[in-house]
């Protein structure tokens, strides 16, 4: 994204209030925030997302302004700012899910459409805010 990583990672921080993919599944339709809050870093242990009014998931690993690991529905998820030397970031998502069979074709194509949208939600917020 053409911003640099200290302008991505609060919006990464920042999905502790919303899940930024589309509100009208994700979030009951409740907007997420298009400015930024001013949050706390997140820690181990603290709380991922809010979803409908909820908090949901865990965050289970955090270097701040590198990477965010997170629990949500049984799947890790791995936030990783990749800072470039013409001062863009490359923002990488890993998400592993435990196989089941019958769950998990279905699972994937769901999950790559949301966290395309969110990846995307992200990018636009972080580059409007240079």
């Amino acid at each position: 994204m053409n911003a640099p990583a200290a302008a991505v990672w609060p919006w990464i921080v920042q999905i502790r209030l919303a899940p930024y993919s589309y509100d009208w599944i994700d979030n009951l339709g409740r907007r997420s925030p298009q400015q930024l809050v001013s949050l706390p870093e997140p820690r181990a242990g603290d709380p991922f997302t809010t979803a409908g009014g909820r908090q949901t998931g865990r965050i289970v690993a955090v270097d701040a302004g590198s990477h965010l690991t997170a629990t949500i529905m049984g799947a890790f998820m791995s936030y990783v700012l990749d800072p470039q030397a013409d001062g863009t970031t490359r923002l990488l998502l890993k998400v592993v899910m435990q196989n089941h069979r019958w769950a998990a074709p279905a699972a994937s194509v769901g999950d790559l459409v949301m966290a395309r949208r969110q990846l995307l939600n992200l990018k636009r917020l972080a580059e409007q805010q240079q």
